[in-house]
């Protein structure tokens, strides 16, 4: 068996931070969210992987230094190719392939073709979350050996995935973000297929958004007969396509830290629960309270930082609190009044108090984002 990661898209849902990072790098606990599936597929037993990447493209948005806007390339797959390399790291041997657009995750699938060469088949999108891993559904696939296994989850908000019905465990119907959905189980983005997909692929056209949806080839292989099948999770799944399951992920795989400190602590600070603080970072006179990660050579001077957050590296964080939050490298919060809480705050960014007077607030935000001030 090999498996399909799909590493492309625009993670429209995470801007700012997508502007500038592939969806799939952003951190959960300072590790990107790909790597976690990575791991799953390894411990599954499967070594050949195909990477779905995207090519290249340019993006207009303010200079940080001037205000004025400056075209960017944004090239998320040499940062996914840089940050997975060829795989080895993770016991596997990688293969990357080019998607020339962001046509559908059964597109995907249908550029892969060649790379499969008749092979069973997992298919793991790279911004999902599954803590237990894949391992018993590859097992069950093997043993089971339908046409297609569908992983499931209930949701609160069914209208927003592709939506199963079922019959007992054989899945009956399929139906994209449905406005009256039949059932609460969602399309979790994990699948496994034999080759009989590939022929559904080419049997189905492209829906209204010009999209191969994966929801209407599983459909094609239903409607003609085939044996597809659904197994539900009841461990936590994420998609974490968004800032609040971001978060929420972050908070779940916190919640199973291990503490360790491998940089330094001054005798005035106070720490409390699991804290992981990596080598070369230093913590002056703070208040630290776990589950909460601290990445490297960061600096943590008089402040409070709380449970369930991730500080990545070369972070400073000076004279402010903050908890429940993600911070990305090389970000300076300083000196702010208030508390900060369930914030996800991009690379290099800077957010201080100014004594400026009249007071006022003064931003330069980049495209989509979302400032809350109290």
């Amino acid at each position: 068996m090999k498996a399909l990661v799909l590493a492309g898209g625009r993670g429209t849902r995470l801007r700012p931070i997508t502007h500038t990072r592939a969806k799939q790098l952003v951190p959960v606990a300072n590790k990107p969210v790909l790597y976690y599936g990575l791991e799953a597929i390894a411990a599954a037993g499967i070594r050949d992987v195909g990477i779905i990447v995207s090519d290249p493209r340019e993006l207009l948005q303010p200079d940080h230094r001037t205000g004025e806007l400056v075209t960017t390339l944004v090239n998320s797959q040499a940062e996914i190719r840089a940050a997975v390399g060829d795989g080895s790291a993770f016991g596997l041997r990688v293969t990357y392939i080019e998607q020339e657009a962001p046509l559908g995750l059964a597109h995907a699938v249908k550029i892969s073709e060649s790379f499969m060469a008749g092979d069973s088949f997992v298919m793991y999108l790279g911004d999902n979350l599954i803590k237990d891993g894949i391992e018993p559904f590859v097992r069950t696939f093997e043993r089971e050996k339908p046409e297609a296994q569908i992983l499931l989850a209930k949701v609160a908000r069914p209208w927003e995935f592709g939506v199963a019905e079922l019959n007992g465990e054989r899945v009956v119907r399929l139906e994209e973000k449905p406005k009256q959905p039949r059932s609460d189980l969602a399309l979790v983005g994990v699948y496994l297929f034999t080759k009989s997909i590939f022929d559904a692929v080419r049997a189905i056209q492209p829906s209204a958004r010009g999209e191969l949806e994966i929801t209407d080839a599983i459909q094609h292989l239903i409607t003609t007969g085939r044996n597809v099948r659904s197994h539900v999770i009841h461990g936590w799944w994420k998609d974490t396509g968004r800032v609040e399951d971001l978060l929420e992920a972050n908070r779940i795989v916190l919640a199973d830290l291990v503490a360790k400190i491998e940089g330094t602590v001054d005798e005035a600070t106070m720490i409390e629960g699991a804290v992981h603080i990596g080598p070369g970072t230093k913590v002056e006179r703070s208040r630290l309270r776990g589950p909460l990660v601290i990445g490297a050579n960061a600096h943590i001077a008089d402040a409070y930082v709380g449970p369930f957050s991730a500080i990545a590296d070369g972070v400073k964080i000076e004279r402010c609190e903050i908890e429940h939050s993600i911070v990305l490298d090389r970000s300076h919060l300083c000196a702010i009044t208030g508390r900060i809480e369930s914030s996800l705050i991009g690379r290099d960014v800077v957010v201080t108090a100014s004594d400026a007077r009249p007071s006022a607030h003064r931003l330069m935000l980049g495209d989509s984002s979302r400032v809350e001030l109290a």
